[in-house]
């Protein structure tokens, strides 16, 4: 069984442990496997690997008619059609009898266990088929029973992770998913991509906050670490700001208001924060950073410009020393807030990082969709190390009068 240990679920894919039990068990039974696996209780199965022995010095493969195997029900022990009862080896139905004087021909037997754990549902059946040569003995069982289990726990494992991050995938799109509706003169786009394809959620995240006067308060910010912990911290953080900014104070304000809540609470993680109050009747923007990257400006011809604006340091620590910074926002702009996940990447200075965003140059005219799309696909976000969260924001244009 050491063998099999190292051999089966090497990884947390089903179709591969899958693989990996069945090459295992052709190889050490000398015999046909195959192995149909139910994706939940009661289900159909599904035909999930195949392997046949490679023929031994002087053989060559033989084939003996096989009656099609029905499966039964999971935990079922009664016979199975055209085959042995789960656990049993015999002869099939409809198997060549040895011919004198044709080595090649044989008896096909079978051995068929369930795909599981002890007394667990079973996850699937594997089916072993033997042609020539002597039925399975106990041995033949022993070891294919524990290779099955061994492959059992570790699907069992992949299927609780996946459903665990599932539900904190969902958790992390129904928070981002609905940002705040700022004015109607605003044109917003947001977009989330959670690190690999497995990931679990983090703490990044964007807002948008209506404000009096036409205004809107446009946020983008990271908590610290990754998981539900930091999802509901994230969660936590987005539900003061929001209350905070009702209040209508300034971008900085905001962050030190925020600052001071959250150092007095140890159990909260620090978190990098960006606001930008876009004011469209006056045609400017008022920027206050808490340890955030700066935005950048797309223009109307599609050149882009990052923001020199003053940074405070990260929300959480109770030093505060945030500043405004002003800026005009002119027709055709379109206003880009996005995490670090966006631009960093392992071994590199965050100054070249940066670069390569702002040398970015976008078809003429792009909107806030257009601009989030093609950022994410330039930079090859759908590949990053880290969470991505972007915002993307122009003031909409007036219609002639």
């Amino acid at each position: 069984m050491e063998q099999a240990i190292g051999e089966i679920g090497t990884t947390l894919d089903e179709t591969t442990t899958c693989r990996e039990l069945a090459t295992f068990a052709a190889r050490r039974l000398r015999a046909s496997v195959t192995i149909d696996l139910r994706t939940e209780p009661g289900a159909p199965a599904r035909r999930a690997a195949r392997a046949d022995p490679a023929p031994g010095p002087g053989e060559r493969a033989v084939d003996a008619p096989v009656t099609p195997i029905a499966l039964g029900a999971p935990g079922e022990s009664g016979p199975i059609a055209g085959g042995s009862a789960p656990g049993e080896s015999g002869p099939i139905p409809g198997g060549s009898a040895p011919t004198p004087g044709d080595p090649a021909a044989g008896v096909a037997h079978q051995l068929v266990l369930p795909l599981a754990v002890h007394d667990e549902e079973p996850l699937g059946t594997v089916t072993l088929t033997r042609v020539g040569g002597a039925p399975f003995s106990g041995g033949d069982t022993a070891l294919l029973r524990q290779a099955a289990r061994l492959a059992a726990r570790h699907l069992g494992h992949a299927r609780r992770l996946a459903a665990t991050e599932d539900t904190a995938l969902h958790l992390q799109r129904a928070l981002v998913a609905e940002p705040g509706r700022p004015h109607p003169n605003l044109e917003i786009a947001g977009g989330y991509l959670p690190a690999g394809p497995r990931a679990l959620v983090g703490g990044d995240w964007f807002e948008t906050v209506r404000l009096h006067f036409g205004r809107s308060l446009l946020v983008v910010g990271d908590v610290m670490g990754h998981g539900l912990d930091a999802a509901v911290d994230m969660n936590a953080y987005r539900t003061a700001l929001r209350e905070v900014a009702a209040t209508d104070l300034p971008p900085h304000r905001v962050l030190r208001h925020l600052d001071s809540v959250v150092a007095e609470d140890d159990a909260r993680r620090p978190a990098t924060v960006l606001l930008v109050r876009v004011d469209p009747a006056r045609g400017t923007a008022t920027f206050a950073g808490a340890g955030h990257l700066p935005p950048v400006v797309f223009a109307a011809d599609g050149s882009a410009e990052l923001v020199d604006l003053l940074v405070g340091p990260p929300l959480g620590t109770g030093v505060g020393g945030y500043e405004p910074t002003t800026r005009p926002l002119r027709p055709g702009d379109t206003l880009l807030l996005f995490t670090d996940g966006l631009v960093e990447r392992r071994g590199e200075d965050i100054d070249v990082s940066l670069a390569r965003l702002a040398a970015l140059r976008l078809p003429p005219d792009s909107g806030p969709d257009q601009v989030v799309d093609e950022v994410l696909r330039r930079l090859g976000a759908h590949g990053a190390e880290d969470d991505v969260a972007v915002l993307a924001a122009r003031i909409r244009a007036r219609p002639p009068q």
